[in-house]
């Protein structure tokens, strides 16, 4: 019989579940207030059953993790969860309260809010405050990282595990006379994606004038 994963191992396997569930996106819109919460995915049915086998795993690491917190992962806090796995990215409360009230028709902001509280506290999800959006951490608890690349166009984010880097900055901001006011330092920026679909935009946009010519 083999024992028991311990917390780290379980994060470990979490991170891993978390990075293969996130789906490809695909669509990029023309304003960063939208395209944070709107993409297109396309997927075979192969890959959706994948992806839905590993967001379920991932659901079920994170009602481990509570329970032995002595906390629930309640069927709202589940869903509100699921939802940020299965966007991909950071998605404003907004946009989950859509989401929820298509399958909940009575859900209040309030609902939404107070599920995001408690993720937030149990360290499942990140409020990403440059776009006040959320993503779910890719560590479950205790997070790693520390520094949020964030694409400020799709939303997408990704997690640096960069300690030192990360202490070099802090005690240049603390020279400063500066103290953060969290524990996540993000960095704005243009993801691969968005970069190559501005890029194909202004060459699509120049063609007419360079035959014009």
């Amino acid at each position: 019989m083999n024992p028991r994963p311990g917390a780290a191992q379980r994060a470990d396997l979490y991170n891993r579940r978390m990075k293969t569930a996130k789906p490809a996106a695909t669509g990029h819109q023309a304003t960063p207030a939208h395209s944070a919460d709107a993409h297109e995915r396309h997927e075979h049915p192969e890959s959706a059953h994948a992806h839905g086998a590993s967001q379920e795993a991932a659901l079920a690491l994170a009602e481990e993790y509570c329970r032995e917190r002595g906390e629930k992962l309640t069927p709202i806090r589940r869903k509100v969860l699921e939802l940020l796995l299965n966007s991909g990215r950071a998605t404003k409360a907004y946009s989950l309260l859509d989401e929820m009230r298509q399958i909940h028709p009575g859900s209040a902001p309030p609902t939404v809010y107070r599920a995001l509280d408690f993720l937030l506290s149990a360290g499942l999800v990140h409020r990403i405050e440059s776009i006040n959006a959320f993503t779910v951490c890719h560590d479950l608890t205790q997070c790693q990282h520390g520094i949020l690349v964030v694409c400020q166009q799709c939303g997408s984010v990704t997690e640096l595990h960069q300690p030192k880097l990360r202490q070099a900055l802090v005690a240049q901001i603390e020279d400063a006379g500066y103290r953060l006011a969290s524990d996540e330092i993000e960095l704005k920026g243009l993801c691969s994606a968005c970069q190559a679909a501005g890029a194909a935009s202004t060459a699509d946009a120049s063609a007419p004038v360079a035959a014009a010519k």
